[in-house]
């Protein structure tokens, strides 16, 4: 029986995680998983039952109730509702750190996730991708770029879907993501000690797409 192959990308938000992993799964042929999306939808669904998520108690007592599907369009169901275009609203982006930092929440998510990946050959993007969910994925990626580059591309994104928001709201919100990712106590933000970081600051998507594509292949060679 030939072995699944799992791939993480990994980095802050706004990165590109996302754009650069389905591409990527698109010509691998391989099953494309947004993290991010399911945290995004648990937050929203926090949001509409009018919890604070900061609550991380009350938060979590809603566990049972969410139920998340990705589909393979990018369309994102949650508890039976269309949330795709919802879960990247300001109000969701500003909290989904508080919600993706509580252990009960995470723990949930990440059974899910890894039973995904027992599936099928996947890309899966996230924040603790290659550190915690998949550990042993045969290739991790870990892109960054500066907070203002990755505020423009999260505002240029927004305007094209419509999504109210500035800019300057934007920079803060990748502020403050950036420091709950990375100081939380469980599972933080932070590259595996074997992935590959790649600075997309100056790099355009195609640039990104062929590097990564090459470090799989020589990867897979090997």
């Amino acid at each position: 029986m030939k072995k699944l192959v799992s791939i993480a990308i990994d980095g802050p938000a706004a990165a590109g995680k996302s754009t650069i992993a389905k591409a990527v799964a698109k010509r691998l042929g391989y099953t494309y998983i947004d993290t991010g999306a399911m945290y995004r939808a648990f937050t929203y669904y926090v949001l509409k039952k009018g919890v604070d998520p900061r609550n991380e108690e009350a938060s979590v007592a809603l566990i049972p109730e969410v139920k998340i599907t990705l589909h393979p369009d990018g369309t994102v169901i949650c508890s039976g509702e269309d949330v795709t275009r919802a879960i990247r609203e300001i109000r969701v982006s500003s909290c989904v750190s508080y919600i993706a930092s509580y252990p009960k929440i995470r723990l949930a998510l990440v059974d899910e996730q890894r039973a995904m990946a027992k599936c099928d050959n996947v890309v899966m993007d996230g924040r603790d991708i290659g550190t915690y969910v998949l550990p042993d994925a045969l290739i991790k990626i870990f892109m960054v770029a500066s907070v203002e580059e990755r505020a423009k591309r999260r505002y240029k994104e927004n305007v094209e879907k419509h999504i109210a928001c500035s800019y300057e709201d934007i920079v803060n919100d990748v502020r403050e993501r950036d420091r709950i990712d990375s100081s939380r106590a469980f599972a933080p933000l932070k590259p595996a000690s074997d992935a590959i970081e790649i600075d997309t600051s100056n790099m355009t998507i195609e640039e990104v797409i062929k590097t990564v594509m090459d470090i799989i292949e020589s990867k897979v060679k090997n």
